[in-house]
């Protein structure tokens, strides 16, 4: 019995000796198959429009994740309806930046267009359940709506998509269809094999071949873009697997014991995505109100508003990478040709042409990434098309608005403000007569100097200040009293065939 014993104590002990070594097998392999406890996974948000502020955010938070980690995993969270095409590529770059295994496109709500293009740059591709991912037609803004780019376009943008998806194992002919409506692409099953082709490789198969087909099913008519939801897209082979939610996506992808570290944008990037939608307005004002200013001088809150407004401009355009010092000096030299023209030089000539043309060059370079736009990115010349038409409207604009400042606004500020030190001390001493100033309405002179809209006349031996109605008027112009107002001479030009009538009676 003893023997019985002793050798049941020793097949125990063998058994644990197996159970405690399969336990360590176990152990080991399950750590070297899922990623350890606590790995930091950074979650990088894309979303609202593509333009160059999302742009420069990505860049700095893949540039500051690399840098501290360049093993991290990183997981662009996408919810985009798209954008400029030109920041969809410069975020595309980005996105190629990263090692390969070590990046995660998850569609949170929807990708469209130019977020498709984003999506498809990621090493894996997975979307939460009841998300949209959707075509990237080039189009642009016309008089008649919008229309859809050229082929130079579609061109450059199917070769991107193609590249996107030979890289991560994409469908190309069906990535190429998200850009272009003529392409009409089919799934054919041809010897228990599944694949897809485009129309024109599919008439080009012999009859031999075609044969061999036992089933063709259309999955892009022609005239449509590819547009997936998340089950079309799994079945498609773009997406790895419909998901609940972020947690689902990477545990699905084998993922455990992370901790997510969500990038967010700083206070200057949030200021130039939200400043971004409103340069046109920013330029606009900072232009009229410096042209006012030094219409106006001595009244200086125009002249902060200009600075405060087109500086606001090249800061935002500073911080995304498009404008430099080059833009900056460009800017500062216009400023001071056009205040030469007209404090300095009499009338309107070369110096104010020249103020004009430096100034809008240092605008519209500081909208963009490049100064001769590049044939084979043909969205460069209508970007530049964009941003002359933006920046010239804006000068055009500028003018109207000191045109209104000077002939509404500035009139009536000394009757709207009127400060303690006019009412405490030059009340009794304002001069209310037209006796006064020895002028009456009616008579004639000629200006002295240049009236902009305020200037000296002379009328006889006497030198007079006045002022026009927001008329400009050359020095030498005959000119007319108009009326007398709050001690004011108002000024107008002369009708010389009325001047020639008085003389010759006289």
């Amino acid at each position: 019995m003893g023997k019985y014993v002793k050798n049941g104590f020793k097949n125990s002990r063998t058994w644990l000796i197996l159970f405690l070594a399969a336990a360590v097998l176990f152990v080991f392999f399950r750590t070297g198959a899922v990623p350890a406890a606590d790995k930091t996974i950074h979650v990088i948000p894309v979303t609202g429009t593509v333009e160059p502020g999302m742009a420069a955010f990505l860049k700095r938070s893949v540039d500051e994740i690399l840098a501290a980690d360049p093993d991290a995993l990183m997981v662009f969270k996408l919810d985009s309806f798209g954008g400029r095409v030109d920041a969809a590529l410069e975020i595309v770059e980005t996105l190629l930046s990263v090692p390969m295994g070590q990046s995660i496109s998850f569609v949170e709500k929807r990708a469209i267009s130019a977020g498709a293009l984003i999506a498809l740059a990621g090493n894996v591709l997975v979307m939460k359940e009841n998300t949209l991912i959707r075509d990237c037609a080039p189009i642009i803004q016309t008089s008649e709506g919008q229309k859809e780019m050229g082929e130079k376009t579609q061109t450059v943008l199917r070769a991107q998509f193609r590249t996107l998806a030979k890289k991560n194992g994409y469908p190309e002919v069906l990535a190429e269809s998200m850009v272009t409506k003529s392409m009409e692409v089919y799934q054919v099953t041809m010897d228990k094999e599944t694949v897809f082709m485009d129309k024109i490789r599919f008439n080009d198969l012999t009859d031999e071949e075609k044969a061999r087909i036992t089933r063709k099913i259309t999955v892009v008519a022609e005239g449509e873009l590819l547009t997936m939801d998340d089950v079309e897209a799994r079945n498609l082979g773009f997406s790895r697997a419909s998901v609940a939610d972020l947690d689902g996506a990477l545990a699905y992808l084998g993922y455990e014991n992370y901790t997510l570290s969500y990038m967010t944008e700083t206070w200057s990037e949030s200021l130039v995505r939200f400043l971004q939608p409103l340069l046109p307005i920013l330029m606009l004002v900072g232009l009229g109100a410096l042209y006012t200013e030094i219409k106006a001088p001595g009244f200086g809150v125009f002249g902060v508003i200009g600075i405060v407004c087109l500086g606001l401009v090249f800061l935002n355009q500073y911080l995304v990478g498009l404008a430099d010092y080059t833009e900056l000096l460009l800017l500062l030299i216009g400023t001071l040709l056009m205040a030469a023209e007209i404090l300095v030089l009499p009338g309107f000539g070369v110096a104010g042409i020249a103020g004009i043309m430096v100034l809008a060059a240092g605008l519209v370079l500081s909208f963009q990434g490049f100064v001769v736009p590049d044939p084979k990115m043909p969205w460069e010349g209508r970007l530049l098309v964009r941003n002359l038409a933006m920046v010239l409207g804006s000068v055009v604009g500028a003018l109207v608005f000191s045109l209104i400042m000077f002939r509404f606004v500035l009139p009536g500020v000394s009757r709207l403000i009127k400060g303690p030190y006019l009412e405490a001390n030059l009340r009794e001493a304002l001069v209310g007569s037209d006796a006064a100033l020895s002028v009456a309405a009616g008579q004639s002179g000629t200006a002295v100097t240049a009236l902009r809209p305020s200037g000296k006349i002379r009328i006889g031996p006497r030198r007079i200040d006045a002022i026009t109605r927001g008329e400009f008027l050359d020095p030498g112009t005959p000119v007319t009293v108009e009326a007398l107002e709050q001690n004011r001479v108002v000024v107008k030009a002369a009708d010389t065939d009325s001047i020639t009538s008085k003389e010759a009676a006289s």
